[in-house]
């Protein structure tokens, strides 16, 4: 784990870059491997993110898909000024309303200029959304480094802390059994049935549960160990040849060269030859 200062320098830069990240999306075997860990399929996970986050983790900017809650802010900030100027901004109110922006991060942002932890923690994260003050349930230190997770991670980060979250919450038995009443109650709290969390699952299940699962065992994510490198075989060098002597040159037989008369002893063979019988 990286440590508390390299976290917040990691932090302080994707904050700097508006939470623009990797939005690695899902690998279809990550839900089947993950859905794993709690004793269900792929339908539930896939029931569950489709009813949380329409199906993705991040939004068209390539940031967590993010929803700031302005009264749970007003929860996470104690009474005092930090409070007033979130009220004082339109930030902060302490009842639940239904006038959320089509874009949550501006008003994140504010909120960030007050108090960076609370607004973190007011505002629900990814592909689960889960909110901020549940980053202990969801495997973090902070709600920091839960952030900084979901915008480097991907979806398949985003998907890990919400098993971590459903498990630590007693969450597992409902959703294997389909207890989706159950499930939202927990997964959403006591009012999930006025947005029909529960109805909206079983809907997503039923209809995911017509469609063929990708293929999936645990064996497949056995890593197998690399092979022991065998030691080098050391050949010994052949010793050297010893160079045959060249053979002794053979003398040649010497060549006898006749010596060619001359061309006055050869006039006079000829002269001898065609009158020396006359005389």
């Amino acid at each position: 784990m990286a440590s508390p200062a390299t976290s917040a320098d990691a932090f302080a830069r994707v904050r700097a870059l508006g939470f623009v990240g990797s939005a690695m999306r899902l690998a279809d075997i990550d839900l089947p491997r993950l859905g794993h860990r709690i004793g269900v399929g792929e339908d539930e996970i896939h029931a569950v993110i489709d009813v949380e986050t329409a199906g993705g983790g991040f939004d068209k900017l390539k940031r967590p898909k993010m929803l700031f809650e302005p009264h749970r802010f007003y929860a996470n900030l104690a009474a005092g000024p930090k409070r007033d100027a979130a009220v004082a901004q339109g930030l902060a109110y302490p009842k639940w309303r239904k006038d959320y922006p089509s874009d949550s991060y501006p008003r994140l942002f504010q909120a960030m200029q007050i108090d960076e932890t609370a607004a973190l923690k007011s505002a629900s994260w990814g592909l689960g959304q889960i909110m901020g003050e549940n980053y202990v349930a969801a495997g973090y230190d902070s709600p920091q480094q839960m952030v900084l997770a979901f915008v480097e991670g991907g979806e398949a980060e985003h998907l890990e802390a919400m098993i971590n979250f459903i498990v630590a919450n007693h969450l597992d038995d409902e959703l294997r059994a389909h207890n989706w009443a159950g499930f939202a109650r927990g997964y959403n709290g006591p009012k999930y049935a006025e947005n029909a969390y529960h109805t909206k699952l079983a809907a997503a299940f039923t209809r995911w549960a017509k469609i063929k699962d990708t293929a999936w065992s645990p064996e497949m994510d056995v890593v197998t160990a690399p092979a022991v490198p065998t030691a080098p075989v050391v050949v010994a060098p052949l010793p050297p040849v010893a160079a045959k002597p060249a053979p002794a040159p053979v003398p040649l037989p010497p060549v006898t060269v006749q010596a060619q008369p001359s061309f006055w002893a050869r006039i006079g063979r000829w002269i001898d030859d065609t009158f020396g019988d006359r005389a």
